[in-house]
């Protein structure tokens, strides 16, 4: 199979991304004008309440068990999560704040994220003799998402939630159009397949042929489940993801406790997360930009992972910044950063069931890492917290359940891309209708509008 590379659609996707960004940017520089009220509006946002309703049988539970059970089914099926949709939710219907709800929609992503993986490791890749899970583009991508949450964890104290909502709106309109229209191309390209399949059939059965149902990009049930789980785990690559999990909770832990903010033992803990992001990230890229150009060098065309791309050091440094841009977005959003990485998968190749298992796999390490720091720092009610993460567990496995079998039926994997692309879009409406909410609320009551200190928050 050849491979691909970014073309012009590709270009002109991110420059609607960098020009929109851009004119929001200004915008809020335009804002900042006034800054008599900045330490007030600082210390109001330092001494924001913390609102925790108590865990209880009425309609507020009862929607949120229902949306959770949905958005994380849905969400772990497409490999997002589901945090733009958990955190309007959570802060709108429940009642938490700001804070506390991204703080418990990372436990929700955690729960269904962990049920997805422990399905995908007992189910075989569709159409080679692989693990479903590409344990490459993981070491690849993992670290740069775990960097750029430290980065948008950064940037949301800084930013107005206006213009951290208009920004996810661009964003998230974006990745799911163009999300929507490729699950538009390979339906299109399904529908080819099964066409020429049938007349083969009809072809076959004409010449007295024994009809051979083939079913491509679907998992055989040949081997047992034993042998299907342990083709899946690659031992190496998990304990490499695993240092690099307990590295940056270290750094996270001795940051946030007992260390004063924009201390100079806090910016350290801060930039030491860059060497340990940046080294295995440089150590992946360099083995598939070695091994890529020993297989063509060699004549061979196949590609080195499921990604269908030339790893060339321009597609590696576009992979990083993707990784920095999911990781950011997932730090402002209090989300696992999928929003990114599941539609980036599907645009360097990667077939829609290992880029779902692919994208929940990375996001399992990243969300976890979350509630592990957010446990330390008591920012979610435990029974509650236990509670969504049950329902999220159940909702993760039962998703990829139904939503397999479904592809099986119909003989087709764009329904993964489409599910991707409308979790994507209902999180945009979900963040749209929560920031004109907030927004229009701030400018009746005057409150500034522009950039916030990061030292007085």
């Amino acid at each position: 199979m050849g491979s691909i590379t970014f073309g012009s659609s590709s270009k002109g996707f991110m420059a609607y991304i960098l020009s929109a960004a851009s004119i929001a940017v200004a915008a809020t520089f335009f804002l900042s004008g006034d800054r008599d009220n900045v330490k007030l509006h600082s210390a109001l946002l330092s001494h924001s309440p913390r609102v925790w309703p108590r865990l209880e049988v009425n309609w507020k539970s009862a929607i949120a068990t229902v949306v959770g059970f949905l958005g994380s089914a849905f969400g772990t099926v497409g490999g997002v999560g589901g945090g733009g949709i958990f955190v309007p939710m959570l802060n709108l219907v429940v009642g938490f704040d700001t804070k506390s709800a991204a703080a418990l929609s990372k436990c929700m992503i955690m729960g269904a994220s962990a049920s997805s993986v422990w399905y995908n490791l007992r189910i075989s890749h569709p159409s080679k003799e692989v693990p479903i899970i590409d344990y490459d583009l993981a070491l690849l991508f993992q670290p740069m998402l775990m960097l750029g949450i430290t980065i948008g964890v950064a940037l949301s104290v800084v930013f107005p939630y206006w213009l951290i909502t208009v920004l996810i709106i661009i964003l998230f309109l974006g990745t799911s159009s163009r999300s929507f229209f490729r699950g538009i191309q390979m339906w299109k390209q399904e529908t080819l397949m099964k066409t020429e399949m049938e007349k083969k059939a009809r072809s076959e059965e004409g010449d007295g042929l024994i009809d051979l149902k083939i079913e491509p990009l679907l998992h055989q049930e040949e081997k047992s489940g034993l042998e299907i789980l342990l083709q899946n785990l690659r031992w190496k690559g998990i304990l490499v993801l695993m240092l690099v999990w307990f590295s940056f909770l270290l750094l996270q832990i001795l940051k946030n406790i007992g260390t004063e903010v924009c201390s100079p033992l806090y910016w350290l803990f801060n930039v030491l997360q860059l060497p340990v992001a940046l080294s295995v990230f440089a150590w992946e890229a360099a083995r598939l930009w070695r091994e890529s150009r020993a297989r063509r060098q060699r004549g061979e065309w196949e590609c080195v992972c499921e990604a269908s791309i030339e790893w060339s050091a321009p597609q590696l440094i576009f992979c990083a910044a993707c990784g920095l841009l999911g990781g950011t977005v997932g730090g402002l959003l209090g989300s696992g950063g999928g929003f990114i990485l599941g539609p980036l998968l599907l645009e360097i190749g990667v077939i829609p069931q290992v880029a779902s298992a692919t994208a929940t796999f990375v996001m399992l390490f990243s969300s976890s890492l979350s509630v592990v720091e957010f446990y330390f720092l008591k920012r979610f009610p435990i029974p509650y917290a236990l509670y969504l993460t049950a329902v999220a567990v159940m909702a993760g496995f039962w998703g990829q359940f139904f939503v397999r079998k479904l592809v099986k039926f119909l003989r087709r994997a764009s329904i993964i891309v489409f599910i991707l692309s409308s979790v994507i879009f209902a999180s945009a409406l979900t963040m749209g209708v929560v920031g004109a909410q907030k927004s229009i609320c701030m400018i009746k009551h005057h409150e500034y509008m522009g950039f916030l200190s990061f030292c007085q928050n």
